[in-house]
Protein backbone atom coordinates (compact mmCIF):
# COMPACT_ATOMS: atom_id res chain seq x y z
CA UNK A 1 0.00 0.00 0.00
CA UNK A 2 1.56 3.19 -0.95
CA UNK A 3 2.12 6.48 1.10
CA UNK A 4 -0.89 8.51 -0.33
CA UNK A 5 -3.68 5.73 0.05
CA UNK A 6 -3.04 5.60 3.92
CA UNK A 7 -3.19 9.18 4.45
CA UNK A 8 -6.48 8.91 2.40
CA UNK A 9 -7.94 6.33 4.49
CA UNK A 10 -6.61 7.83 7.90
CA UNK A 11 -9.13 10.64 7.40
CA UNK A 12 -11.83 8.65 6.69
CA UNK A 13 -11.10 6.33 9.79
CA UNK A 14 -10.57 9.07 11.88
CA UNK A 15 -14.60 10.35 10.78
CA UNK A 16 -15.66 6.93 11.25
CA UNK A 17 -13.97 6.53 15.12
CA UNK A 18 -15.77 10.14 15.79
CA UNK A 19 -18.69 8.81 14.52
CA UNK A 20 -19.01 6.20 15.78
CA UNK A 21 -17.85 7.70 19.36
CA UNK A 22 -20.81 10.01 18.75
CA UNK A 23 -22.99 7.82 19.04
CA UNK A 24 -22.23 5.80 21.89
CA UNK A 25 -22.51 8.60 23.82
CA UNK A 26 -24.86 7.98 26.54
CA UNK A 27 -27.91 10.06 27.28
CA UNK A 28 -28.23 12.69 29.90
CA UNK A 29 -31.63 10.91 31.37
CA UNK A 30 -30.75 7.24 31.02
CA UNK A 31 -27.82 5.26 30.45
CA UNK A 32 -28.39 3.73 26.82
CA UNK A 33 -27.03 5.39 23.76
CA UNK A 34 -27.92 5.58 20.31
CA UNK A 35 -25.52 3.20 18.95
CA UNK A 36 -26.93 0.06 21.17
CA UNK A 37 -30.46 1.02 20.52
CA UNK A 38 -29.51 1.35 16.90
CA UNK A 39 -28.27 -2.39 16.78
CA UNK A 40 -31.03 -3.58 18.61
CA UNK A 41 -33.64 -2.51 16.52
CA UNK A 42 -31.62 -3.90 13.80
CA UNK A 43 -31.71 -7.46 15.12
CA UNK A 44 -35.06 -7.29 16.19
CA UNK A 45 -35.69 -6.30 12.47
CA UNK A 46 -33.91 -9.19 11.42
CA UNK A 47 -34.85 -11.32 13.74
CA UNK A 48 -38.67 -10.81 12.69
CA UNK A 49 -38.49 -9.71 9.00
CA UNK A 50 -41.68 -7.46 9.21
CA UNK A 51 -43.09 -6.20 5.54
CA UNK A 52 -43.16 -2.83 5.72
CA UNK A 53 -39.62 -2.55 7.90
CA UNK A 54 -39.92 1.22 7.39
CA UNK A 55 -43.56 1.94 8.31
CA UNK A 56 -43.19 0.01 11.74
CA UNK A 57 -39.55 1.18 12.23
CA UNK A 58 -40.60 3.93 14.83
CA UNK A 59 -42.61 1.34 16.69
CA UNK A 60 -40.10 -1.01 16.84
CA UNK A 61 -37.91 1.63 18.10
CA UNK A 62 -40.33 2.48 20.79
CA UNK A 63 -40.97 -1.14 22.35
CA UNK A 64 -37.25 -1.66 22.22
CA UNK A 65 -37.18 1.24 24.58
CA UNK A 66 -39.76 -0.02 26.30
CA UNK A 67 -38.40 -3.45 27.18
CA UNK A 68 -35.19 -1.58 28.17
CA UNK A 69 -37.54 0.15 31.10
CA UNK A 70 -39.43 -2.83 32.05
CA UNK A 71 -38.98 -3.27 35.93
CA UNK A 72 -38.10 -6.33 36.25
CA UNK A 73 -38.96 -7.16 40.18
CA UNK A 74 -42.60 -6.17 40.40
CA UNK A 75 -43.67 -3.27 43.02
CA UNK A 76 -46.63 -6.08 44.55
CA UNK A 77 -45.12 -8.86 46.56
CA UNK A 78 -45.68 -12.31 46.50
CA UNK A 79 -48.42 -13.63 49.25
CA UNK A 80 -45.53 -15.40 52.01
CA UNK A 81 -46.74 -18.96 52.85
CA UNK A 82 -47.05 -18.51 57.04
CA UNK A 83 -45.14 -20.93 58.62
CA UNK A 84 -45.67 -23.38 61.71
CA UNK A 85 -44.82 -20.76 64.40
CA UNK A 86 -46.69 -17.84 63.29
CA UNK A 87 -49.80 -20.31 62.39
CA UNK A 88 -49.78 -21.11 66.08
CA UNK A 89 -49.10 -17.41 67.03
CA UNK A 90 -52.42 -16.95 65.13
CA UNK A 91 -54.06 -19.41 66.89
CA UNK A 92 -53.26 -18.87 70.76
CA UNK A 93 -53.50 -15.02 69.89
CA UNK A 94 -57.27 -15.53 70.82
CA UNK A 95 -55.98 -16.91 74.18
CA UNK A 96 -54.94 -13.28 75.43
CA UNK A 97 -58.65 -11.67 74.21
CA UNK A 98 -59.91 -10.32 77.33
CA UNK A 99 -63.52 -11.49 78.31
CA UNK A 100 -64.92 -8.69 80.72
CA UNK A 101 -68.25 -10.01 81.19
CA UNK A 102 -67.35 -13.39 82.80
CA UNK A 103 -68.49 -14.32 86.32
CA UNK A 104 -65.59 -14.73 88.78
CA UNK A 105 -67.66 -16.90 90.73
CA UNK A 106 -67.36 -19.69 88.13
CA UNK A 107 -63.69 -19.49 86.64
CA UNK A 108 -61.90 -18.98 89.78
CA UNK A 109 -62.66 -22.33 91.80
CA UNK A 110 -61.77 -24.06 88.18
CA UNK A 111 -58.89 -23.27 87.42
CA UNK A 112 -55.93 -23.74 89.15
CA UNK A 113 -53.45 -21.58 89.98
CA UNK A 114 -50.50 -22.62 87.98
CA UNK A 115 -48.54 -19.42 88.08
CA UNK A 116 -47.66 -20.82 91.94
CA UNK A 117 -47.77 -24.27 90.38
CA UNK A 118 -45.00 -23.48 88.15
CA UNK A 119 -43.01 -21.73 90.68
CA UNK A 120 -42.55 -24.90 92.79
CA UNK A 121 -42.15 -27.10 89.65
CA UNK A 122 -39.11 -24.52 88.99
CA UNK A 123 -37.68 -25.12 92.24
CA UNK A 124 -37.38 -28.74 91.60
CA UNK A 125 -35.87 -28.70 88.52
CA UNK A 126 -39.26 -29.84 86.59
CA UNK A 127 -41.81 -28.07 84.06
CA UNK A 128 -42.61 -26.43 80.98
CA UNK A 129 -41.50 -22.80 81.47
CA UNK A 130 -43.12 -20.14 82.69
CA UNK A 131 -44.31 -18.44 79.16
CA UNK A 132 -44.94 -22.28 78.15
CA UNK A 133 -46.80 -22.69 81.18
CA UNK A 134 -48.64 -19.10 80.85
CA UNK A 135 -49.95 -19.94 77.48
CA UNK A 136 -51.16 -23.91 78.94
CA UNK A 137 -53.49 -22.03 81.85
CA UNK A 138 -55.21 -19.41 78.96
CA UNK A 139 -55.78 -22.56 77.55
CA UNK A 140 -57.49 -24.22 80.38
CA UNK A 141 -59.25 -20.84 80.92
CA UNK A 142 -60.84 -21.81 77.38
CA UNK A 143 -61.78 -24.96 78.01
CA UNK A 144 -63.72 -24.07 80.92
CA UNK A 145 -65.34 -20.87 79.31
CA UNK A 146 -66.68 -23.63 76.16
CA UNK A 147 -67.19 -26.84 77.82
CA UNK A 148 -68.21 -25.72 81.29
CA UNK A 149 -66.31 -27.64 83.23
CA UNK A 150 -67.04 -27.68 86.87
CA UNK A 151 -63.16 -28.28 87.98
CA UNK A 152 -59.85 -29.05 85.87
CA UNK A 153 -56.21 -29.60 86.59
CA UNK A 154 -53.02 -29.67 84.98
CA UNK A 155 -52.61 -33.46 84.22
CA UNK A 156 -48.93 -33.12 82.33
CA UNK A 157 -47.75 -33.40 78.92
CA UNK A 158 -47.36 -36.79 76.88
CA UNK A 159 -44.66 -36.23 74.06
CA UNK A 160 -45.18 -37.86 70.49
CA UNK A 161 -42.89 -38.55 67.56
CA UNK A 162 -45.00 -35.70 65.48
CA UNK A 163 -47.44 -33.88 68.22
CA UNK A 164 -47.61 -33.29 71.98
CA UNK A 165 -50.07 -33.96 74.08
CA UNK A 166 -51.47 -31.13 77.13
CA UNK A 167 -53.54 -33.26 79.28
CA UNK A 168 -55.99 -31.49 81.37
CA UNK A 169 -57.84 -33.81 84.06
CA UNK A 170 -62.01 -33.08 85.17
CA UNK A 171 -64.21 -33.67 87.19
CA UNK A 172 -66.94 -35.52 85.56
CA UNK A 173 -70.62 -33.81 85.42
CA UNK A 174 -74.21 -35.44 85.97
CA UNK A 175 -75.43 -34.63 83.18
CA UNK A 176 -72.67 -36.66 80.50
CA UNK A 177 -73.63 -40.33 82.13
CA UNK A 178 -76.58 -39.79 80.82
CA UNK A 179 -75.72 -38.50 77.04
CA UNK A 180 -73.16 -41.71 76.73
CA UNK A 181 -75.64 -44.37 78.11
CA UNK A 182 -78.12 -42.67 75.38
CA UNK A 183 -75.17 -43.27 72.50
CA UNK A 184 -74.76 -46.71 74.34
CA UNK A 185 -78.58 -47.62 73.66
CA UNK A 186 -78.74 -46.49 70.16
CA UNK A 187 -75.94 -48.20 69.00
CA UNK A 188 -76.89 -51.38 70.67
CA UNK A 189 -80.52 -50.81 69.27
CA UNK A 190 -78.83 -51.51 65.71
CA UNK A 191 -76.49 -53.89 66.95
CA UNK A 192 -79.44 -56.14 68.11
CA UNK A 193 -81.16 -55.73 64.79
CA UNK A 194 -78.65 -56.82 62.27
CA UNK A 195 -77.78 -59.51 65.08
CA UNK A 196 -81.90 -60.83 64.13
CA UNK A 197 -81.59 -60.24 60.24
CA UNK A 198 -77.54 -62.58 60.74
CA UNK A 199 -79.43 -64.90 62.89
CA UNK A 200 -82.46 -66.08 60.44
CA UNK A 201 -79.59 -66.36 57.70
CA UNK A 202 -77.75 -68.97 59.67
CA UNK A 203 -80.63 -70.95 61.06
CA UNK A 204 -78.91 -73.71 58.63
CA UNK A 205 -75.55 -73.42 59.75
CA UNK A 206 -74.09 -75.48 61.94
CA UNK A 207 -73.79 -74.27 65.66
CA UNK A 208 -70.76 -73.53 67.21
CA UNK A 209 -69.55 -75.28 70.46
CA UNK A 210 -67.49 -72.12 71.41
CA UNK A 211 -68.42 -69.86 74.10
CA UNK A 212 -65.85 -66.77 74.38
CA UNK A 213 -65.22 -65.64 78.00
CA UNK A 214 -67.37 -63.16 79.68
CA UNK A 215 -66.81 -59.59 78.79
CA UNK A 216 -65.16 -57.58 81.85
CA UNK A 217 -67.90 -55.10 82.10
CA UNK A 218 -66.87 -51.01 81.54
CA UNK A 219 -66.62 -49.43 85.33
CA UNK A 220 -69.26 -46.65 85.48
CA UNK A 221 -68.58 -42.89 84.93
CA UNK A 222 -67.11 -41.56 87.51
CA UNK A 223 -65.60 -44.32 89.23
CA UNK A 224 -62.55 -46.28 89.30
CA UNK A 225 -61.13 -45.80 86.28
CA UNK A 226 -63.59 -43.53 84.79
CA UNK A 227 -63.47 -41.24 87.92
CA UNK A 228 -62.50 -38.10 85.88
CA UNK A 229 -62.79 -36.94 82.13
CA UNK A 230 -59.31 -35.53 80.52
CA UNK A 231 -59.20 -33.34 77.42
CA UNK A 232 -56.32 -32.81 75.36
CA UNK A 233 -54.56 -30.42 72.85
CA UNK A 234 -51.73 -30.49 70.71
CA UNK A 235 -50.45 -26.88 71.55
CA UNK A 236 -52.36 -24.37 73.56
CA UNK A 237 -54.92 -22.29 71.21
CA UNK A 238 -56.25 -25.57 69.24
CA UNK A 239 -59.32 -26.97 70.23
CA UNK A 240 -59.72 -29.26 73.28
CA UNK A 241 -60.69 -33.17 72.28
CA UNK A 242 -62.38 -35.33 75.32
CA UNK A 243 -61.34 -38.87 75.17
CA UNK A 244 -63.63 -41.87 75.77
CA UNK A 245 -64.22 -43.46 78.28
CA UNK A 246 -61.53 -46.75 79.19
CA UNK A 247 -62.20 -49.95 79.24
CA UNK A 248 -60.55 -53.15 80.91
CA UNK A 249 -59.69 -54.42 78.11
CA UNK A 250 -57.33 -51.56 76.58
CA UNK A 251 -56.25 -51.47 79.69
CA UNK A 252 -55.15 -55.11 80.03
CA UNK A 253 -53.83 -54.98 75.95
CA UNK A 254 -51.66 -51.72 77.18
CA UNK A 255 -50.33 -53.85 79.85
CA UNK A 256 -48.24 -55.77 76.96
CA UNK A 257 -47.19 -53.66 74.23
CA UNK A 258 -44.59 -50.37 74.26
CA UNK A 259 -45.79 -48.06 71.83
CA UNK A 260 -44.93 -44.67 71.18
CA UNK A 261 -47.03 -42.07 70.95
CA UNK A 262 -47.74 -40.19 67.32
CA UNK A 263 -49.38 -37.24 68.04
CA UNK A 264 -52.61 -38.13 66.54
CA UNK A 265 -56.01 -39.58 68.29
CA UNK A 266 -57.17 -41.21 64.92
CA UNK A 267 -53.93 -43.02 63.85
CA UNK A 268 -54.04 -46.70 64.36
CA UNK A 269 -52.06 -48.60 66.87
CA UNK A 270 -50.06 -51.83 64.92
CA UNK A 271 -49.14 -53.62 67.99
CA UNK A 272 -49.03 -57.61 69.13
CA UNK A 273 -51.17 -57.80 70.54
CA UNK A 274 -53.74 -55.95 68.93
CA UNK A 275 -55.08 -53.23 70.74
CA UNK A 276 -59.25 -52.85 70.71
CA UNK A 277 -59.49 -49.08 69.36
CA UNK A 278 -57.02 -46.14 68.49
CA UNK A 279 -54.44 -44.19 69.47
CA UNK A 280 -57.20 -41.75 71.33
CA UNK A 281 -58.14 -45.06 72.93
CA UNK A 282 -54.36 -46.11 74.01
CA UNK A 283 -54.05 -42.24 75.35
CA UNK A 284 -56.85 -42.88 77.83
CA UNK A 285 -55.73 -46.17 78.99
CA UNK A 286 -51.74 -44.77 79.50
CA UNK A 287 -53.27 -41.68 81.25
CA UNK A 288 -55.22 -44.46 83.70
CA UNK A 289 -52.36 -46.72 84.35
CA UNK A 290 -49.99 -43.71 85.38
CA UNK A 291 -53.00 -41.89 87.18
CA UNK A 292 -53.45 -45.06 89.32
CA UNK A 293 -49.71 -45.78 90.28
CA UNK A 294 -48.35 -42.12 90.29
CA UNK A 295 -51.44 -40.34 92.02
CA UNK A 296 -49.38 -39.19 96.06
CA UNK A 297 -50.14 -36.98 98.16
CA UNK A 298 -49.04 -36.34 101.81
CA UNK A 299 -49.90 -38.34 104.82
CA UNK A 300 -52.84 -36.73 106.41
CA UNK A 301 -54.06 -34.81 103.81
CA UNK A 302 -57.12 -37.27 102.92
CA UNK A 303 -59.00 -39.07 105.33
CA UNK A 304 -61.64 -41.70 104.77
CA UNK A 305 -65.26 -40.61 104.42
CA UNK A 306 -67.17 -40.90 107.57
CA UNK A 307 -70.84 -41.89 106.41
CA UNK A 308 -73.45 -42.74 108.70
CA UNK A 309 -74.68 -46.25 108.60
CA UNK A 310 -72.10 -47.98 107.34
CA UNK A 311 -70.11 -51.11 108.91
CA UNK A 312 -67.63 -52.00 106.64
CA UNK A 313 -63.89 -52.08 107.29
CA UNK A 314 -62.42 -49.50 106.69
CA UNK A 315 -59.73 -51.30 104.05
CA UNK A 316 -62.53 -51.15 101.43
CA UNK A 317 -63.39 -47.81 101.76
CA UNK A 318 -63.07 -46.39 98.40
CA UNK A 319 -64.23 -43.16 99.05
CA UNK A 320 -61.94 -40.09 100.86
CA UNK A 321 -61.85 -36.37 101.47
CA UNK A 322 -60.07 -33.60 102.87
CA UNK A 323 -58.90 -33.25 106.24
CA UNK A 324 -59.59 -30.39 107.47
CA UNK A 325 -57.40 -30.67 110.37
CA UNK A 326 -54.35 -31.38 108.45
CA UNK A 327 -51.60 -28.98 109.61
CA UNK A 328 -48.92 -30.08 106.90
CA UNK A 329 -45.41 -31.46 107.29
CA UNK A 330 -42.52 -29.90 106.97
CA UNK A 331 -40.09 -30.48 104.22
CA UNK A 332 -37.32 -32.06 106.03
CA UNK A 333 -40.26 -34.69 107.59
CA UNK A 334 -41.99 -35.31 103.71
CA UNK A 335 -37.89 -35.96 102.45
CA UNK A 336 -37.17 -38.27 105.48
CA UNK A 337 -39.20 -41.43 104.61
CA UNK A 338 -41.38 -42.76 101.77
CA UNK A 339 -43.94 -43.39 104.49
CA UNK A 340 -45.11 -39.85 104.99
CA UNK A 341 -46.76 -40.23 101.15
CA UNK A 342 -49.66 -42.21 100.34
CA UNK A 343 -51.52 -43.26 97.45
CA UNK A 344 -55.08 -41.60 96.83
CA UNK A 345 -55.88 -43.02 93.90
CA UNK A 346 -57.43 -46.60 93.84
CA UNK A 347 -55.08 -49.34 92.28
CA UNK A 348 -55.70 -50.66 88.92
CA UNK A 349 -56.21 -54.41 89.57
CA UNK A 350 -54.92 -57.37 86.56
CA UNK A 351 -58.89 -56.94 85.16
CA UNK A 352 -58.24 -53.49 84.41
CA UNK A 353 -60.37 -52.07 87.22
CA UNK A 354 -60.30 -50.56 90.15
CA UNK A 355 -63.19 -52.92 91.53
CA UNK A 356 -63.27 -56.83 91.44
CA UNK A 357 -66.03 -58.59 89.49
CA UNK A 358 -67.51 -61.98 89.67
CA UNK A 359 -66.90 -63.28 86.28
CA UNK A 360 -68.11 -66.77 87.03
CA UNK A 361 -71.45 -65.49 88.24
CA UNK A 362 -72.36 -63.43 84.89
CA UNK A 363 -71.23 -66.36 82.79
CA UNK A 364 -74.29 -68.12 84.60
CA UNK A 365 -76.58 -65.72 83.69
CA UNK A 366 -75.89 -65.38 80.44
CA UNK A 367 -75.75 -69.66 80.19
CA UNK A 368 -79.70 -70.84 79.53
CA UNK A 369 -78.63 -74.10 78.15
CA UNK A 370 -79.12 -76.77 80.72
CA UNK A 371 -78.39 -77.83 84.49
CA UNK A 372 -75.66 -80.09 82.73
CA UNK A 373 -73.30 -77.13 81.71
CA UNK A 374 -73.70 -75.49 84.55
CA UNK A 375 -72.23 -77.97 86.70
CA UNK A 376 -69.37 -78.65 84.33
CA UNK A 377 -68.84 -74.33 85.09
CA UNK A 378 -65.19 -74.35 87.64
CA UNK A 379 -66.37 -73.09 91.22
CA UNK A 380 -66.49 -69.39 92.04
CA UNK A 381 -63.19 -67.61 91.72
CA UNK A 382 -61.88 -65.76 94.42
CA UNK A 383 -62.17 -61.83 94.51
CA UNK A 384 -58.56 -59.87 94.00
CA UNK A 385 -58.08 -57.09 96.28
CA UNK A 386 -55.56 -54.67 95.85
CA UNK A 387 -53.55 -52.43 98.31
CA UNK A 388 -56.19 -50.08 99.72
CA UNK A 389 -56.23 -46.30 99.13
CA UNK A 390 -54.31 -44.07 101.30
CA UNK A 391 -51.02 -46.78 101.17
CA UNK A 392 -47.82 -45.49 102.00
CA UNK A 393 -45.04 -45.61 99.13
CA UNK A 394 -42.70 -47.57 101.39
CA UNK A 395 -44.89 -50.53 100.58
CA UNK A 396 -44.75 -50.30 96.67
CA UNK A 397 -42.60 -53.08 95.15
CA UNK A 398 -39.22 -53.19 93.14
CA UNK A 399 -39.22 -53.69 89.24
CA UNK A 400 -36.17 -54.86 88.02
CA UNK A 401 -34.69 -54.20 91.28
CA UNK A 402 -35.24 -51.20 90.64
CA UNK A 403 -36.85 -48.97 93.89
CA UNK A 404 -40.03 -47.48 92.47
CA UNK A 405 -39.48 -43.84 94.14
CA UNK A 406 -36.78 -41.43 94.90
CA UNK A 407 -37.17 -39.09 97.55
CA UNK A 408 -35.64 -35.48 97.23
CA UNK A 409 -35.58 -31.87 99.11
CA UNK A 410 -35.47 -28.85 96.30
CA UNK A 411 -32.98 -27.40 98.74
CA UNK A 412 -30.76 -28.68 101.66
CA UNK A 413 -28.85 -25.38 103.26
CA UNK A 414 -32.24 -23.69 103.63
CA UNK A 415 -34.81 -26.53 104.78
CA UNK A 416 -37.07 -24.07 105.99
CA UNK A 417 -38.51 -22.62 102.64
CA UNK A 418 -37.54 -25.60 100.65
CA UNK A 419 -40.03 -28.22 98.51
CA UNK A 420 -39.88 -31.47 99.16
CA UNK A 421 -40.83 -34.10 96.32
CA UNK A 422 -40.98 -37.48 95.04
CA UNK A 423 -40.45 -39.15 91.64
CA UNK A 424 -41.37 -41.87 90.09
CA UNK A 425 -38.64 -44.49 88.89
CA UNK A 426 -41.22 -47.31 87.44
CA UNK A 427 -43.37 -44.47 85.40
CA UNK A 428 -40.03 -41.58 84.27
CA UNK A 429 -41.71 -37.96 83.97
CA UNK A 430 -43.77 -38.35 86.87
CA UNK A 431 -43.30 -36.42 89.66
CA UNK A 432 -44.90 -35.43 93.33
CA UNK A 433 -44.43 -32.28 95.31
CA UNK A 434 -45.45 -30.93 99.25
CA UNK A 435 -44.63 -27.91 100.62
CA UNK A 436 -46.93 -26.60 103.33
CA UNK A 437 -50.46 -27.28 103.10
CA UNK A 438 -50.30 -27.59 98.96
CA UNK A 439 -48.91 -30.49 96.91
CA UNK A 440 -49.44 -30.92 93.48
CA UNK A 441 -49.10 -34.13 90.88
CA UNK A 442 -47.32 -33.94 87.12
CA UNK A 443 -45.72 -35.85 84.44
CA UNK A 444 -43.82 -34.80 81.41
CA UNK A 445 -42.91 -37.50 79.80
CA UNK A 446 -43.55 -40.29 76.86
CA UNK A 447 -45.90 -41.99 78.59
CA UNK A 448 -44.14 -45.60 78.78
CA UNK A 449 -43.19 -47.98 81.73
CA UNK A 450 -40.10 -48.61 82.74
CA UNK A 451 -39.07 -51.31 81.16
CA UNK A 452 -35.75 -52.53 82.33
CA UNK A 453 -32.64 -52.61 80.34
CA UNK A 454 -34.96 -54.37 77.60
CA UNK A 455 -38.02 -55.19 76.25
CA UNK A 456 -39.19 -58.76 74.91
CA UNK A 457 -42.82 -58.53 73.24
CA UNK A 458 -45.00 -61.13 73.62
CA UNK A 459 -44.74 -64.23 71.54
CA UNK A 460 -47.47 -65.34 69.66
CA UNK A 461 -49.53 -68.24 71.47
CA UNK A 462 -48.85 -71.84 70.80
CA UNK A 463 -50.66 -73.33 67.71
CA UNK A 464 -54.41 -75.35 68.68
CA UNK A 465 -53.90 -78.67 69.05
CA UNK A 466 -54.93 -81.35 66.45
CA UNK A 467 -58.40 -83.27 66.81
CA UNK A 468 -58.43 -86.23 68.79
CA UNK A 469 -58.68 -89.17 66.73
CA UNK A 470 -61.07 -91.97 67.27
CA UNK A 471 -63.78 -94.25 66.37
CA UNK A 472 -66.36 -91.86 64.69
CA UNK A 473 -63.75 -89.69 62.91
CA UNK A 474 -61.41 -92.48 61.86
CA UNK A 475 -61.85 -93.44 58.35
CA UNK A 476 -62.24 -97.00 57.53
CA UNK A 477 -62.23 -99.25 54.64
CA UNK A 478 -65.19 -100.41 52.62
CA UNK A 479 -66.44 -104.02 53.33
CA UNK A 480 -66.66 -106.03 50.48
CA UNK A 481 -69.71 -108.27 49.65
CA UNK A 482 -68.51 -111.85 51.46
CA UNK A 483 -68.25 -109.63 54.58
CA UNK A 484 -71.88 -107.86 54.18
CA UNK A 485 -73.51 -111.01 53.33
CA UNK A 486 -71.98 -112.31 56.87
CA UNK A 487 -72.95 -109.45 58.62
CA UNK A 488 -76.60 -109.37 57.24
CA UNK A 489 -76.52 -113.38 58.14
CA UNK A 490 -75.82 -112.22 61.61
CA UNK A 491 -78.52 -109.81 62.19
CA UNK A 492 -81.38 -111.99 60.61
CA UNK A 493 -80.16 -114.85 63.59
CA UNK A 494 -80.47 -111.86 65.72
CA UNK A 495 -83.39 -111.06 65.00
CA UNK A 496 -85.03 -114.38 65.06
CA UNK A 497 -83.75 -115.44 68.54
CA UNK A 498 -85.37 -112.21 69.72
CA UNK A 499 -88.61 -113.15 68.20
CA UNK A 500 -88.24 -116.60 69.59
CA UNK A 501 -87.46 -115.48 73.12
CA UNK A 502 -91.05 -112.32 72.68
CA UNK A 503 -93.10 -115.62 71.78
CA UNK A 504 -92.32 -117.62 75.02
CA UNK A 505 -92.44 -114.94 77.08
CA UNK A 506 -95.74 -114.30 75.80
CA UNK A 507 -96.93 -118.09 76.24
CA UNK A 508 -95.65 -118.09 79.67
CA UNK A 509 -97.69 -114.87 80.46
CA UNK A 510 -100.75 -116.70 79.04
CA UNK A 511 -100.05 -119.55 81.38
Amino acid sequence: MSAEETDQDNPQRRASAVAKAFLMKSSTKTNTNLYDHLTQVLLKILDERPLDAVDVFEDISRDVKRMQYVDKQSTLRDLREENPAETLAQLQRALFNRQEEQEDELVEPALPNLSEVGFHLEQIGVGLGREELQRVFLALKQLVETHSVPRCRFWGKILGTENNYIIVEAEYREGEEEEEQSAEERFGEGDHEEKEETEDLQDLLPESTYKPPPVVPIEAPGTGTNKYVYYVCKEPGFPWTRLPAVTPAQICTARLIRKFFTGRLDAPVMSYPPFPGNEANYLRAQIARISGGTQVSPQGFYQFKEEEGNEEDEVSQDSYEVNPDFEGLSAVKLAESLSTWVHHTQHILQQGRCTWVNLTLKAEELNEEGEEEREEEPEEAEPEMGPPLLTPLSQDAELFNTAPWTLRISSSLTPEHAVAFVRSNLWPGAYAYATGKKFENIYIGWGLKYAGEGYSPPVPPPPQREYASGPEITEALDPVVEEEQALKDALEEQEAAREEMEEEEEEDEDD
